[in-house]
């Protein structure tokens, strides 16, 4: 059994101390639980904020954020999935997710792939696409990395099965306009929920998806619904409208048996 901790939180948008400070509340908040790993939403440390992005972008290694990550995953001796930060390599900039081990080591980073560029969404503009599927080969099991818009291409998904993942996780700042905001929000959670029930029931695999909460701006806001999924489609934890967090114990041997009833990654 691995046991996973999604914190579903509202950051403060360029308050990275505070943010932090947030996140390892949740964190200790669920300490005797069993603690295999954590997952944190997209732009966890400061909030979707594109002056911060360019001014403010961490380094390879995730900086000063991904560093106090570092620490905390040691601390309560847990694999965490950091969210993620701006990263610039040179003179390009990535939205990019760490992923740690209990002693804080960097086991695996992603690079988001499929950007944001549509009604309205300008990340291509200012970030570089990412190139490269990643699993992460935690000390539970293997666990497929995505990023926010990842999940309307359900090629990604099946490639990460084909490449072993048992888990996939999916960072999130999954937003809507504001002044749709009351009229759509229960359609749009709608949606999103079963997005991610089709892409774990398509691919017999678990599905974590750990999304922003709240207000982000006069123009946006992000739609929560955090959600945990098993390889039948079935919700096993959804995640409330406030900042809170989800806890699942998931059976890797699910994934396991279901794959030998239906081969679906293998088969094109």
């Amino acid at each position: 059994m691995a046991g996973i901790l999604c914190i579903q939180s509202q950051p403060v948008i360029g308050n990275k101390d505070l943010n932090i400070k947030i996140i390892e509340e949740f964190i200790n908040e669920n300490i005797k639980k069993e603690l295999d790993l954590v997952v944190l939403p997209e732009f966890f440390s400061t909030g979707i904020n594109h002056a911060i992005f360019l001014n403010e972008p961490e380094d390879t290694i995730g900086g000063s954020t991904i560093a106090k990550i570092q620490e905390i995953a040691m601390k309560y001796q847990t694999n965490i999935i950091a969210g993620t930060v701006i990263e610039k390599d040179r003179d390009k900039l990535y939205n990019t997710t760490f992923a740690l081990n209990r002693e804080g080591k960097i086991l695996a980073k992603y690079r988001k792939i499929h950007l944001f560029n549509y009604m309205g969404g300008t990340e291509g503009e200012r970030i570089t696409a990412g190139d490269k599927l990643v699993i992460c080969n935690f000390d539970f099991g293997k666990v497929g990395l995505g990023i926010c818009y990842d999940i309307r291409y359900p090629l990604h998904y099946k490639k990460l099965v084909q490449q072993g993942a048992e888990i996939i996780v999916l960072p999130t700042a999954w937003v809507i306009p504001l002044e749709k905001f009351k009229k759509s929000l229960k359609i749009e959670q709608e949606m999103w929920l079963a997005l991610n029930k089709v892409r774990a029931f398509d691919n017999l695999v678990y599905t974590v998806s750990c999304n922003q909460i709240g207000k982000i701006n006069d123009r946006i806001a992000a739609i929560g619904s955090s959600v945990i999924v098993a390889p039948t489609g079935e919700i096993i934890a959804k995640a409330d409208n406030k900042p809170c967090t989800l806890y699942a114990q998931l059976d890797l041997n699910v994934v396991k048996h279901w794959k030998s009833v239906y081969p679906i990654s293998s088969i094109d």
